[in-house]
């Protein structure tokens, strides 16, 4: 199938259709014929981690907006989207969204911080949405609510939305050039990094008093936890070994058990990392993407966690496998799945098929990235039983979501289905499936990539295609300009 032919997911016959031609593309990716709903539902099966009870199996991925105040606090933005987490009935919030553990860290100058100041705002969040989820469902059993920690490393932009003013774990010699870190940027020291641990842990601290069940120590999509994990070149304690390379998880989890004791922690983790990808010149339209291709690099590429080095498209899940040891060692068996990185290969980590403004047309049918991801957790649950595992990359599937995510539970795959893009355009699609109404498909997220377009171009994200809120805002035109240039 040539660039530019994928089907539009609407536009397949019916579960038959779809499953005939995910098969045609050589995918083995189960659906089932009914969703059931009620008590006997597979995805109305409650799951135990670590003494949190989660009541169900359809839960809501980090969403972050870019549209918190430059001092960290939350914004109306922001406060809305946290209660829509809780109107889709959602009985597992991982995150909320992205959280920097201090300013320099952020990824944009308006991403949510935990401070002192900000500490009082966060909870009334959290507070927000288990009110809404009680408003929704008519109780608030067995509700879990996470507090996503990170530092953005190479790509943080604390104070411009157009500068990256890059911390790196080491000079990768790939991304350095892609994402212009001067040539003169030296990797953080160990001293640095150290109080970045502290910071960590402080944030930490802060999440436990202001009522999380648990924090996610951030290890995806290539923010500065998840660089450690490919930092082979990197000299002393923090680099070169796996052992090294895991310190800084290992520290920050000895911290926080130290001073937050019996606060819970989870990892969401990039399993699996590639080459980065670019644009194809030799079709690429004046001024507009041609579909993606692997950036130039040289074999053995080492700088790829999870991926086979002598051929970094390929995934080997090896080390991503004794990184789980290395998890179950330190009693964390909580974990998050995905994939690659949004900044240089977002058709891994979202697939879509319309990109972002900086992004490329897909180079593969979507759906393939679907189920490399169906794939991986499936290996990592069946290697690690006893973890509980929740799997990303379903909203691509959209008409079909509710048939896959059933069927991928039911045969023990994954444990958790978690949404993302799909909750800005459609909050109550979880509820709609375990009660049983015929899903809207209006409101289905069709991929459009709006939501990072958006940022991407310093406007604030959101389901501009379908939520009414925001086709009302000054962004809605500012965001139509963007893409028209794009396009152009």
């Amino acid at each position: 199938m040539k660039f530019g032919d994928y089907p539009k997911v609407g536009s397949l016959d019916g579960v038959t259709g779809f499953r005939n031609y995910v098969s045609s593309l050589g995918l083995d990716m189960p659906c089932d014929d009914i969703v059931a709903h009620g008590p006997s539902s597979p995805l109305a099966a409650p799951v135990e981690i670590d003494g949190m009870k989660i009541g169900h199996r359809l839960a809501v991925h980090p969403m972050e907006g870019w549209d918190c105040e430059r001092d960290g606090r939350p914004s109306e933005n922001t406060k809305r989207r946290w209660r829509r987490f809780g109107l889709s009935g959602a009985k597992l919030v991982w995150g909320g969204e992205a959280c920097a553990v201090r300013p320099d860290g952020r990824a944009n100058p308006k991403q949510l911080i935990m401070t002192e100041q900000s500490m009082g705002d966060i909870a009334a969040m959290r507070e927000s949405v288990i009110a809404a989820h009680k408003e929704a469902t008519g109780g608030e059993d067995n509700v879990v609510i996470g507090l996503q920690l990170t530092h953005s490393g190479r790509f943080c932009k604390p104070n411009d939305n157009t500068k990256f003013e890059s911390m790196i774990a080491y000079r990768h010699p790939l991304l350095d050039r892609k994402f212009g870190v001067p040539a003169d940027r030296n990797p953080m020291t160990d001293d640095e990094i150290k109080r970045l641990i502290e910071d960590f842990v402080v944030a930490a601290k802060r999440a436990q008093a202001t009522g999380f069940d648990f924090v996610d120590i951030k290890h995806c999509h290539g923010y500065l936890a998840h660089e450690f994990l490919s930092a082979v070149d990197r000299d002393g304690a923090y680099g070169g070994s796996l052992e090294n390379r895991t310190r800084f998880l290992r520290e920050v989890v000895e911290g926080i058990r130290a001073e937050a004791p019996g606060l819970k922690m989870g990892v969401r983790l990039s399993a699996f990392d590639s080459v980065p990808f670019k644009p194809d010149p030799a079709r690429s339209a004046p001024g507009a993407l041609g579909p993606g291709i692997p950036e130039e690099h040289a074999i053995p590429y080492r700088y790829a966690f999870g991926a086979n080095k002598d051929n970094p498209l390929e995934y080997d899940l090896t080390e991503t496998k004794a990184f789980f040891e290395i998890l179950r060692g330190l009693g964390i068996r909580f974990v998050n799945v995905t994939a690659a990185s949004p900044y240089y290969n977002p058709h891994i980590i979202r697939p879509a098929l319309y990109p972002p403004s900086d992004g490329y047309h897909p180079p593969e049918d979507p759906f393939v990235g679907v189920m490399r991801q169906l794939e991986v957790v499936r290996e990592l649950k069946k290697a690690f039983p006893d973890f509980c595992l929740m799997g990303s990359g379903y909203t691509y599937l959209q008409d079909f979501f509710p048939n896959v995510a059933q069927a991928v539970v039911s045969r023990g795959w994954v444990d958790l289905v978690g949404l993302g893009r799909m909750v800005l355009a459609y909050p109550e699609l979880p509820l709609d499936i375990l009660q049983g109404r015929a899903p809207n498909k209006k409101r289905y997220c069709r991929t459009f990539s709006d939501c990072t377009t958006a940022p991407r171009n310093g406007i604030v994200s959101g389901c501009y295609p379908l939520d009414p809120h925001y086709k009302k805002t000054p962004e809605f035109k500012q965001l139509a300009a963007v893409k028209k240039a794009v396009a152009s």
